[in-house]
């Protein structure tokens, strides 16, 4: 499937083929269940239609920014492009693209609206993603204000953040949680790692991030690992490790967390979906997520 799809009602099927060859789209029949057909497989989509149509049909739909796909509203009559949903994933970019067309693009996210910058397209930019999602929101409010610093770290390092710091890293599809014995080496922890993402089917390069707890930052066989493999480990709070949901019952839970490795994987990825459940390695666990 294309992942662009220009959506029409079929009296207007002449605008959408327009709309899609330049776009380089498929053009789907307007139908009361398209919507639901498209969204979990379709990155972006068009839909020449009122407003009204979409937000109904897509409202039982929507997730969130990060999943979802990128949807903009067209007047039938070719004049405005609408970002509905993903303004800063996809839809902003793609109702500019389209004023090619001599369709006038309406942008209501705030940031682009008033010329101010976003976490999202900072991050674009860079070719990175957003580790700590849930920080975009604080962090776009206050640019809206002030000019928000950004910082390059050379690792090694640690980073400690706050919920209104942005912590951006190069890009990747998985996140990798490990837990691990007192006094473990970073050789057991390397061969943990290499044999767990073998056996997921993970390239090291497709790692986003590594994450543990915090009650873990002190183990230098754990960070030599990790900067062997030019990794970056995050360290997570007691509080976000237990918000987790979906995990394995683990012994973790006598030093008062729900588990380490799963729920640590899960915090920082970005579908919160385990596709590794933990697995033990002499004295490393791992799980992946995506």
């Amino acid at each position: 499937m294309n992942d662009t799809v220009v959506i029409a009602l079929s009296r207007f099927l002449g605008e959408a083929e327009r709309v899609a060859k330049f776009l380089g789209a498929d053009v789907r029949v307007y139908t009361p269940t398209i919507f639901s057909k498209l969204f979990p497989d379709t990155r972006r989509i068009v839909a020449i239609m009122s407003m009204g149509i979409v937000v109904r049909r897509i409202a039982p739909l929507i997730n969130n920014k990060w999943n979802d796909p990128a949807l903009v509203v067209v007047s039938p009559d070719l004049a405005y492009a609408i970002p509905v949903i993903g303004g800063h994933h996809g839809a902003n970019e793609l109702a500019k693209e389209l004023s090619a067309l001599g369709i006038q693009p309406v942008i209501t996210t705030a940031t682009e609206a008033t010329g101010r910058d976003s976490v999202e397209a900072i991050a674009k930019r860079s070719v990175c993603d957003v580790v700590n999602r849930e920080s975009t929101r604080k962090v776009n409010a206050a640019m809206l204000d002030v000019d928000v610093p950004v910082f390059t770290v050379k690792g090694p390092g640690i980073v400690i953040a706050g919920s209104d710091v942005s912590i951006l890293l190069k890009k990747g599809e998985f996140t990798v949680g490990i837990g691990c014995r007192k006094g473990v080496k970073s050789q057991e922890v390397i061969d943990a790692i290499r044999k767990a993402l073998a056996e997921a089917g993970v390239a090291e390069h497709d790692v986003l991030v590594y994450a543990t707890t915090q009650k873990k930052s002190g183990e230098k066989g754990l960070l030599q690992a990790i900067s062997a493999l030019s990794g970056n480990l995050i360290f997570l709070d007691d509080d976000t490790i237990n918000a987790q949901s979906g995990v394995t019952p683990s012994r973790a839970t006598k030093i008062g967390l729900l588990g380490v490795a799963e729920p640590s994987a899960l915090a920082v990825a970005k579908r919160k979906e385990l596709v590794m459940k933990k697995r033990v390695y002499g004295r490393v666990t791992v799980a992946i997520a995506h």
